[in-house]
């Protein structure tokens, strides 16, 4: 099968389009999903250059968020049959541990992503678990279902499990034009909040307003702590959602109303970022973690997705053999939501 692959950990050169993959063989509680649009997320970018303690299989197939169509399913899958149109959850959890039986997989000590340490949809064919098929909505294209599992089960864990955004509430959503901030300003959106949004540029800006932003900031050019802090006449955001790391992380705490919560899913510019307790401990903050999400919140943000309440984010589909041009755009910066490749 055509995919693209990587030997070796390193820059965006170190991916190879090659014609001759061998194609997957599935298990019985597994499918087999012909890819017809795979989304990038930055975890393709931390897995390709490499992480510190995590052992990554080569050659290596990336790609988290995938749709396509069921080619084959296993003898133990019987909800789903060859020929439907599906989305894929990118969460592969046990399903006997305590933490799956409790509705919370995510947590689950054996969790992987498709893509991460097993192999992805950057190529014609992927091997998922039955139980990550969602099907796909008909109003979507494929390149709008391949952009939406991963960030909006992110920005939905964040946001109404972790955060618990309320009606009325301020909240600060970093980086609109990123995949998870796209949606993040949308969803803050449907929970009634105020949203105050930041951005490096006036057209991402102009984007994240179509979006619902009700405030903008570029970053690029403004104190936007200070800014936030007048925008809310010095009182601060009830909630900021983060995740861009130790560039923004002490700006981010000031920019905490009293009682605040600030709820974290990544560390894009740096994991090292700098605490002033004193600012935690005086003003009653909350420091919240966030990872991933359960297969039930996805399935919880499906009903707004069908609804269009929440719209995928596209900024733009690529040949599948043009993947390293795909990571140096979203490296660069260079997009507003989501980047597809197509194979």
């Amino acid at each position: 099968m055509k995919a693209v692959q990587f030997k070796e950990h390193g820059g965006p050169e170190v991916l190879q389009y090659t014609e001759e993959a061998a194609d997957p063989s599935i298990k019985a509680n597994e499918v087999l999903v012909e890819v017809r649009a795979c989304a990038l997320n930055h975890l393709d970018v931390w897995a390709r250059g490499g992480l510190p303690g995590i052992e990554i299989p080569l050659p290596h197939i990336l790609g988290n968020d995938v749709a396509g169509v069921v080619r084959e399913v296993g003898s133990l899958v019987n909800w789903v049959s060859a020929g439907d149109e599906v989305m894929l959850q990118p969460g592969v959890s046990c399903g006997h541990c305590i933490e799956c039986l409790s509705g919370r997989d995510n947590l689950c000590p054996e969790y992987d992503i498709i893509g991460y340490r097993r192999d992805g949809g950057y190529a014609e064919l992927v091997a998922a678990p039955g139980v990550n098929v969602i099907k796909k909505p008909q109003n979507l294209k494929w390149e709008e279902a391949a952009a939406l599992p991963l960030v909006t089960v992110t920005a939905w864990h964040m946001l109404v499990t972790r955060a618990r955004l309320q009606p009325g509430e301020d909240v600060l959503i970093h980086a609109a034009g990123s995949g998870v901030g796209s949606i993040g300003i949308q969803l803050a959106r449907l929970r009634g909040a105020r949203v105050i949004a930041t951005a490096g540029s006036d057209e991402k800006l102009a984007r994240a307003r179509e979006l619902g932003a009700d405030e903008v900031i570029n970053y690029t050019r403004e104190d936007w702590p200070k800014e936030v802090r007048r925008l809310t006449a010095k009182r601060g955001v009830d909630v900021v959602f983060e995740h861009t790391g130790a560039e923004t992380w002490p700006g981010s705490i000031s920019s905490l109303a009293k009682n605040g919560r600030l709820v974290t899913c990544g560390a894009t510019s740096g994991y090292d970022a700098r605490t002033d307790l004193r600012q935690v401990f005086y003003r009653h903050v909350s420091l919240l973690g966030s990872f991933m999400g359960s297969k039930a919140e996805l399935l919880e943000a499906m009903k707004f997705i069908e609804r269009g309440q929440i719209r995928a984010v596209v900024d733009r589909t690529l040949p599948l053999r043009e993947a390293r041009r795909a990571h140096e755009l979203m490296q660069d910066r260079a997009q507003f939501g989501k980047l597809v490749l197509v194979p």
